[in-house]
């Protein structure tokens, strides 16, 4: 009777185990994604595509594509309208400017602050890296991807362009993204971070 429970007990974990999908992805930070993708309360992605949704694409993981960047504040600039997607202006301004070299080439990019983002609980310090490349269109989203930054305590802040990752309109037409301002254009391809969003890119 004893073998006969355990072995009951064995095929019921292992038809639990079936219908659980593994999250995948080489990082946490790609596993992370996957698990947002397939979350119905923080997915972009429609319920049809949600639930044939297994991964994004992302490409590999490369320690080349972290730089340390020196951060120059721009105090007092004004805020602006930034055109989005849709009808809606995101508020923003330029919080600083931030200087990097990538692929040997020295590079400058604005960082910015929205009002909206400030006033939410654990994001004052949030800023927000619209970034255009040479692989907009191709291997990455046409209009460009974006990263997260947080505001550091001295002049030197890290970027990992392994964690760039897509607008959400990129997935749903229902949202309103901010467009990549064209100052912000890195000219050389970044392969890093989340690949261009085509249903057949999911594994």
């Amino acid at each position: 009777m004893k073998h006969i429970l355990a072995l009951f007990l064995v095929v019921l974990l292992v038809s639990c185990n079936q219908g659980k999908q593994p999250v995948l992805g080489d990082t946490a930070w790609q596993r992370e994604q996957n698990a947002n993708f397939k979350d119905a309360s923080k997915s972009p992605l429609t319920d049809k595509d949600r639930k044939n949704f297994k991964g994004l694409a992302f490409f590999k993981m490369d320690s080349a594509y972290v730089v340390q960047a020196r951060l120059t504040r721009t105090p007092d600039t004004p805020w602006f309208k930034m055109k989005t997607t849709t009808e809606r202006l995101s508020e923003e301004r330029v919080y600083g400017t931030i200087e990097f070299k990538l692929h040997g080439e020295i590079y400058k990019l604005n960082v910015y602050q929205g009002k909206e983002m400030m006033a939410k609980p654990g994001y004052e310090d949030y800023l927000f890296l619209p970034f255009l490349d040479d692989t907009n269109g191709e291997t990455t989203y046409g209009g460009g991807r974006y990263l997260d930054l947080r505001i550091p305590e001295n002049d030197v802040i890290t970027v990992d362009f392994n964690k760039a990752y897509n607008p959400l309109c990129a997935y749903n037409e229902a949202y309103s993204c901010p467009i990549v301002p064209r100052a912000n254009y890195v000219s050389t391809e970044v392969k890093a971070g989340v690949m261009a969003y085509k249903k057949q890119l999911f594994y």
